[in-house]
């Protein structure tokens, strides 16, 4: 082939992945920056216990209701006011852009990586499979949607939980219902048979796939016992004791809530066996099993991690180690990354807690004091690391574990 040839072949090329490519990254950047906004409405109401569909989205202030073609469009809508109410002036904080912003940039990162990198490309190419390059993202919309449902829900819990040291329910079992409908619905999908990669997450065989269904049933009945009051929530008496005034480790009872919560996954732990011994080396299960039973194994790993270090933790030393809040993040994770990604997310987060201890410690000394922030984040951090940086967290481990394969 001629240089000219050569040429010509390859501006092809590029025209044919300009075609094939730009529209569907025009519409989930808007996609996103749509997404970014609902995100801004569950920032701020969702810590003040209000609906979030109704009312309409209003100034906090003079209740004036914003107009969608004008005030309410993502990012374009801060500008067109000047950052200010129309109605009664009140500044409107470069949050709600900047959010609106990096939603649709995070819906855009996850294709460009998924789709369009070339997988020949160094580092970025590696990030994610064969899978979804073989694939495109019209056979494989449904991880696609749990992929950035994972990134909204991070972002969303990363900001509450800043702000309030709280981590609202509704947005990792919003995750958890995610990852389940994606994984049921794309294993329904004829797909392109990729021999180095079957799935995007591990798949469980029978004997992991009943745990899973084992566990499940009894996370639902310990549920349903909970709401009908045989179980009992822990730290119920919680105000009582710590004020907004008093820290809190002034809670006098944590290891008593504790035997409450050992009730609640007493179910849990016993149709985890029970699941395991009935679906002992009973070979591979079709692959819907696999891919829903993927999802709940990762659920209850992630939260069963988290919930195991609060449990020993709060017995250890009297006072409640890391959140009920943080179970259900990790847990929303795994049900979208599957059973082992939570392990690294585990492991991980750690070391985001000391890099931020060790920041807020120059801050500190050139004068400059610095807010402590949950663990929730530092668990954000490390999902992040696991999902945009694998090919460097596989090398770490590959080097600390040479003879243990990765699944």
């Amino acid at each position: 082939m001629s240089i000219a040839s050569h040429v010509d072949y390859e501006s092809y090329l590029f025209k044919a992945a300009l075609l094939e490519h730009v529209p569907p990254a025009i519409f989930v950047l808007l996609l996103g920056c749509c997404v970014g906004s609902f995100l801004n409405v569950v920032h701020y109401r969702m810590p003040r216990q209000l609906k979030l569909l109704t009312p309409p989205s209003s100034c906090p202030l003079c209740n004036h209701k914003l107009k969608f073609f004008r005030e309410n469009l993502p990012i374009i809508g801060w500008f067109i006011i000047g950052g200010k109410c129309l109605h009664c002036k009140a500044p409107v904080s470069k949050e709600y852009p900047i959010v609106e912003a990096l939603t649709g940039l995070m819906f855009l990162g996850v294709y460009v990586l998924c789709y369009w990198v070339p997988q020949s490309t160094p580092f970025f190419g590696d990030i994610f499979g064969s899978w979804w390059h073989a694939n495109t993202i019209y056979k494989t919309l449904p991880m696609y949607l749990a992929l950035v449902t994972l990134c909204s829900g991070l972002l969303a819990m990363t900001v509450i939980d800043a702000r309030t040291f709280t981590i609202p329910i509704q947005i990792p079992n919003a995750m958890v219902i995610a990852g389940l409908l994606a994984a049921g619905v794309q294993a329904w999908i004829h797909l392109r048979h990729t021999p180095n990669e079957l799935w995007p997450v591990p798949l469980p065989d029978w004997t992991w796939s009943a745990t899973a269904m084992g566990g499940i049933t009894g996370v639902l009945l310990s549920t349903f016992l909970l709401r009908i009051g045989v179980f009992k929530f822990s730290f119920a008496d919680y105000e009582e004791y710590v004020t907004e005034d008093h820290p809190i480790a002034g809670y006098p009872h944590a290891r008593r809530e504790m035997v409450k919560e050992l009730l609640f996954l007493a179910p849990v732990l016993i149709g985890l066996f029970v699941g395991f011994f009935a679906g002992y080396e009973r070979g591979t299960p079709p692959l819907f099993i696999q891919a829903v039973s993927g999802s709940l194994l990762g659920y209850l790993v992630g939260g069963g991690l988290v919930w195991a270090i609060r449990i020993f933790g709060t017995l250890a030393f009297g006072r409640e180690a890391m959140g009920l809040g943080d179970v259900h993040l990790l847990g929303g994770v795994g049900a979208i990354l599957g059973w082992f990604d939570p392990i690294l997310i585990f492991f991980i987060a750690p070391f985001s807690g000391l890099i931020f201890v060790l920041f807020s410690s120059v801050l500190e000394k050139i004068g400059k004091s610095q807010r402590e922030i949950p663990y929730g984040p530092h668990l954000a951090v490390a999902t992040l690391v696991v999902v945009f940086c694998r090919p460097f967290v596989t090398d770490v481990w590959h080097i600390i574990m040479p003879n243990i394969t990765l699944p």
